[in-house]
């Protein structure tokens, strides 16, 4: 009997009832297929896997592989070693001013007749800049010249007086005192008229200073002056510009002043004039810092025979304090370190070779650093890649 039928027909499942009919009709009992079915699915995926996944390669292909894979490195990411010249330079910064120039102002006092030039005009040394009235002066110079004349006339007849007098002296005709009052009369007379004399001259200084002329070849930067002014000694007439030399008035850091020295070779970039440069010569360096601002100035001579600049221009300058010729400079970032020392990579056949070398010293703030152990023509990675190590293959990339 099967397990349906001893089980209350009130107990038993649908499943089972069916089967105690079939039992009852003489047939067999429907038997479960799904477990079979799952069974038969779990055999085939573990089978599939099996096929699909093959078991993984040994280490030494792994390592073969590894050993194959090739760098790829930009053109641009290499340098090729020539000799080159290593410089340090200072910054400095500050204006441009005139080398020469010059406050001309008046030496006589009288009324402005006429000016002659105004700011802009170029004049030459020795032109004629402005005209003050000479009549006075001449009248007073005519004066002068006319006391002197009376005064020399008096003078002449003293000492001739004083002649007969010590004649007669030596002849006991005249005292010992008529004498010294003689030759105290000479004396007198011989010191006003150098006085006099003098007066003329001042005169006729006057009457040349009358004409104000232009004490060097150059350009009128001011004037301040117009005619019908009356004016007096030593009113500032005319400023005179020569542009031909300039000079860099510059400041550079305390720290940075101390390398500075007349006679340094100095390239300026002057404000306005972007794509050009000028080449100068420190003159003099400033040995006292500025109260305040704690920079050194520093004067640079410019040639300015083309007439680019003018005063009053900012400028950037760089002064080369120090050179080295003939150097083997590369990039920091080329620079290597291990327990061995320092190195760089350099590029041999198909690999990168490990290249010994020893640092001599730092150029341009830190940026270039100057070694031995290259040759010219020798092509070493210059960018800080530090995936890359000795041995490794490379292809080299345009770029």
């Amino acid at each position: 009997m099967s397990s349906a039928h001893d089980k209350p027909e009130w107990a038993q499942s649908r499943r089972e009832k069916r089967n105690a009919e079939r039992v009852a009709q003489g047939l067999k009992p429907r038997r479960r297929i799904w477990p079979w079915i799952v069974l038969l699915l779990i055999v085939a995926a573990v089978v599939a896997f099996i096929f699909l996944n093959p078991a993984p390669a040994p280490v030494e292909t792994a390592a073969a592989e590894e050993a194959a894979i090739v760098r790829q490195i930009r053109q641009s990411e290499t340098i090729t070693m020539a000799p080159a010249t290593l410089s340090e330079t200072v910054k400095v910064t500050g204006t441009l001013v005139p080398a020469q120039l010059s406050d001309v102002a008046s030496q006589a006092s009288g009324r402005v007749m006429a000016v002659l030039v105004r700011p802009g005009d170029t004049v030459n040394e020795g032109d004629v800049l402005a005209q003050i009235d000479r009549a006075t002066l001449e009248l007073q110079l005519s004066q002068q010249r006319a006391t002197a004349s009376a005064t020399r006339a008096q003078f002449e007849s003293s000492q001739q007086q004083l002649e007969r007098t010590e004649q007669l002296a030596t002849q006991g005709l005249a005292s010992p005192s008529v004498l010294e009052q003689a030759r105290s009369a000479t004396a007198a007379l011989q010191a006003q008229l150098d006085a006099l004399q003098t007066g003329v001259e001042t005169a006729e200084l006057a009457l040349d200073n009358a004409t104000v002329t232009s004490p060097l070849s150059g350009v009128v930067a001011s004037r301040s002056v117009e005619p019908g002014q009356t004016i007096q000694a030593g009113t500032p007439l005319f400023n005179v510009v020569n542009l031909e030399e300039m000079e860099f008035q510059a400041a550079a850091s305390v720290n940075s002043s101390a390398l500075v020295n007349a006679g340094q070779t100095a390239t300026v970039t002057v404000t306005g004039l972007e794509g050009q440069q000028f080449t100068g010569q420190v003159s003099r360096v400033n040995p006292v810092a500025l109260t305040g601002t704690r920079t050194v100035p520093i004067y640079i001579e410019l040639d300015n025979s083309e007439g680019a600049l003018r005063g009053g221009m900012f400028a950037t300058g760089n002064i080369t304090v120090m050179e080295q010729a003939d150097a083997m400079a590369i990039p920091s970032s080329a620079l290597r370190e291990d327990a061995e020392g320092q190195f760089v990579l350099m590029l041999e056949g198909e690999t990168l070779a490990r290249k010994p070398v020893e640092t001599v010293r730092e150029w341009n703030r830190g940026s270039l650093v100057e070694v031995t152990g290259l040759a010219a023509g020798d092509v070493v990675v210059s960018a800080a890649l530090t995936e890359l190590q000795p041995g490794d293959r490379f292809s080299l990339l345009e770029g």
